[in-house]
C-alpha cells in the first residue's frame, strides 16, 4: 500500500517539475523576444532602452567645401558669401585694400628714387622738363649723399615686395577660412532637439575638504541632451 503511494507521489512530483521547467522555458523565450524587440531600435548587441522618438537632422548635403575654396581662389570673399558668412567680407577687403594701397605708395616712390639713382650713377644731370627734375635739384642743393638715394630705393622696393606678399597671404588665409567654415559647419548634421535637464544632486568631498556638515554637499546637476 505505502509502496504504491510512494510511487504515485514520485510520479506527481516529476510531473510538477516538468511542468514548471516548461513554463520557465516559455517565460525565458518571451523575455528574449521582448528584449530583442526593444533593442531592435538600437545598435546590434546593445541593451539600451528603445528610442521613443527619432531625432531629426537637417544636413546641408548640397554644400561643398571644394566649391567654397574655388570661389575664394577666384574672388576674395566669394567663399565667405557662399558659406553665409557675409560679415567677413568687409574685413577681407579692408585688409587687402590697405595692403594694395601700400603697394601703390611704395611703387610710386620706388619709381622716383629709381630715376634719381640713375641720375646719380650716370653723373648726368637732368634738364628742365625731365622726370623728377625738381626733386633732383632739391636733393643736390641740400647735398644729400648718393648712398641715401640708393638706400631709399632699396627700402621702397622691399616694402613694395612685402606688401605684395601680404596680399597673397591674405588671399590664402581667406581661402583657408572659407574651407574651414564649409567643412566643419555645413558638412555635418545638426540635431534640432538640443535640450538640457536640471536636477538636484550631491557631491562627495575629499577628506581634506570635509566640513562639520559631513562629506557631502548639495549641488545642481545639469544634463545636456543631443
Amino acid at each position: 500500500m505505502y509502496k504504491y503511494l510512494l510511487i504515485i507521489g514520485f510520479v506527481m512530483l516529476f510531473a510538477f517539475a516538468a511542468n514548471a521547467q516548461q513554463q520557465h522555458a516559455d517565460t525565458t523565450s518571451v523575455a528574449k523576444k521582448d528584449t530583442f524587440k526593444k533593442a531592435s531600435g538600437t545598435a546590434p548587441g546593445s541593451f539600451a532602452p528603445p528610442i521613443k522618438k527619432e531625432k531629426e537632422y537637417h544636413p546641408d548635403s548640397t554644400h561643398s567645401p571644394h566649391k567654397a575654396v574655388m570661389h575664394s581662389l577666384m574672388i576674395p570673399g566669394w567663399g565667405q558669401l557662399y558659406n553665409h558668412r557675409w560679415w567677413k567680407v568687409p574685413i577681407i577687403y579692408t585688409g587687402i585694400g590697405l595692403l594694395a594701397s601700400a603697394v601703390i605708395f611704395n611703387q610710386h616712390y620706388y619709381n622716383e628714387f629709381n630715376i634719381l639713382a640713375h641720375y646719380y650713377k650716370s653723373g648726368v644731370a637732368p634738364v628742365k622738363g625731365d622726370a623728377y627734375y625738381d626733386e633732383y635739384i632739391a636733393y643736390t642743393n641740400n647735398k644729400v649723399p648718393a648712398q641715401n638715394i640708393y638706400d631709399a630705393l632699396d627700402s621702397y622696393r622691399r616694402n613694395r615686395d612685402l606688401s605684395i606678399l601680404g596680399i597673397l597671404g591674405a588671399w590664402g588665409i581667406q581661402t583657408i577660412d572659407a574651407y574651414i567654415d564649409a567643412k566643419f559647419i555645413h558638412s555635418y548634421t545638426v540635431d534640432n532637439n538640443f535640450a538640457f535637464k536640471v536636477s538636484p544632486g550631491m557631491i562627495n568631498q575629499p577628506v581634506y575638504a570635509q566640513t562639520a556638515f559631513g562629506s557631502y554637499i548639495p549641488a545642481v546637476k545639469v544634463t545636456f541632451t543631443f
